[in-house]
């Protein structure tokens, strides 16, 4: 049997060392991978985004991570966003989701997009390309400043403008968008990204090599784009290293015309669903994708069958010895056998039927010893069968006897139980 308690206790022991170690590494990994290049607010590693997220918190402004589609951007009312912010997101957003960002941009929503933002650089006419081709591959170039007087690290990303080549007739895309009220054919209507045409350009920063590295896009109805070549400039590496919080911070600032939040794509990061972010979520990821939690899966499933099959027994019932309560008169009769070993036999008598009287009577209270006679000669006469009254004539010869009978004490002892057994109160049928 010890040994027993000693392996369950190890087994137990084991268990909960496995569950702790994968917990510790399901919490660790996910945000603090080095090789986990998403510019996402839920990854403090180097090339994550997080502490822009706690950045702005920190300043007091509203800020929050988006993990739904976009499909419903531009028909939200109470959870509008001031800011839509894509940090070149891994999936591109689907032709639905451009829609409603354009439908959001020209209704007077901000949109903030790094590198390819998902779609949303190509949709406004511009696209991400190499600063400086050298011998060595990409080389990086030096940024100026134009709206803060800010030194910035140099990039290896600028902007360039997509050049679309006219159609056969010699009309561009946009110039055949000003004319899609005209409802020309279907097929040569362009997409909704089409009628993003800005009304003003503002290079917010520019390389060596006069490439635009930041633009802002406005349009009418107050909406506004701005593209940012480099999105290694939104990690939580160059925040730290460089003056690059003094410089973007204003493009993170809604305007005083309208105030809101600040909304980070994380839905094209890959944090679309909750499961994926949430501890549980992290942990049953990283045990089904880990040889680590491989094997603590299957010290879990060991455990569990080991279990299993102490907890159910095989075979017959073991026979034990049957424990019987002692009745009442076995407990009298003990107390009278105890009591007789004592050198006193007249002094044992009298306690016992002092009692019987203490049972017996209303109030539990004690008499004096002396007035137990005269109390079972009125027990006598109240006696409703000679059985009693027989019990309760032995009890008073009991008392009276000078004997030295061994006897004695048990005998006065049955004669007690007798007369109680006469005189308790009967249960009724009905209970009462």
């Amino acid at each position: 049997m010890r040994m027993s308690h000693r392996l369950e206790i190890s087994a137990a022991i084991l268990l909960a060392l496995a569950i702790v170690v994968g917990i510790w590494e399901a919490g660790r990994k996910p945000g603090t991978a080095d090789f986990d290049f998403r510019r996402s607010t839920y990854l403090s590693g180097p090339n994550g985004s997080k502490g822009l997220h706690e950045i702005l918190v920190a300043l007091g402004r509203p800020s929050e991570r988006r993990r739904t589609p976009l499909t419903t951007l531009a028909t939200e009312r109470a959870h509008r966003p001031a800011i839509l912010v894509l940090l070149d997101p891994v999936m591109e957003l689907e032709d639905a989701e451009l829609e409603q960002v354009v439908r959001y941009v020209r209704t007077g929503g901000a949109v903030l997009a790094a590198g390819d933002g998902g779609g949303v650089t190509g949709c406004a006419g511009w696209r991400t390309q190499w600063g400086v081709v050298g011998a060595s591959g990409r080389d990086s170039i030096g940024v100026r400043a134009l709206e803060t007087p800010v030194q910035l690290p140099s990039t290896a990303n600028v902007l360039a403008r997509i050049v679309v080549k006219p159609d056969s007739a010699g009309k561009m895309p946009l110039e055949r968008l000003r004319k899609a009220s005209e409802h020309d054919d279907a097929e040569d209507l362009p997409g909704a990204c089409s009628t993003l045409v800005p009304f003003a350009t503002d290079t917010v920063a520019i390389a060596l090599n006069n490439r635009p590295v930041i633009l802002r896009l406005r349009y009418r109805g107050g909406g506004t784009i701005t593209l940012a070549a480099d999105p290694v400039w939104f990690t939580n590496r160059a925040w730290r290293d460089t003056n690059l919080p003094l410089a973007l911070l204003p493009l993170l600032t809604p305007r005083p015309e309208r105030p809101g939040r600040v909304a980070w794509d994380e839905y094209h990061q890959g944090f679309g669903s909750d499961s994926e972010i949430t501890f549980s979520g992290r942990t049953w990821a990283w045990l089904r994708g880990s040889p680590a939690g491989w094997a603590i899966l299957q010290l879990i499933a060991v455990g569990l069958a080991w279990l299993a099959m102490t907890a159910v027994r095989f075979g017959p019932a073991r026979s034990v010895i049957e424990r019987r309560r002692r009745s009442p008169l076995e407990h009298l009769e003990a107390l009278g056998a105890g009591l007789e070993s004592a050198t006193d036999a007249d002094t044992a008598v009298q306690r016992l039927a002092l009692g019987l009287r203490r049972r017996l009577s209303r109030t539990g209270g004690a008499t004096r010893d002396g007035d137990i006679l005269p109390w079972l000669e009125s027990l006598e006469l109240a006696m409703r069968r000679p059985r009693g009254r027989g019990a309760v004539r032995r009890l008073q010869h009991l008392l009276t006897a000078r004997d030295r009978d061994e006897q004695r004490v048990l005998a006065a002892a049955q004669a007690v139980e007798d007369v109680w057994e006469e005189l308790r109160p009967r249960p009724t049928r009905n209970g009462s």
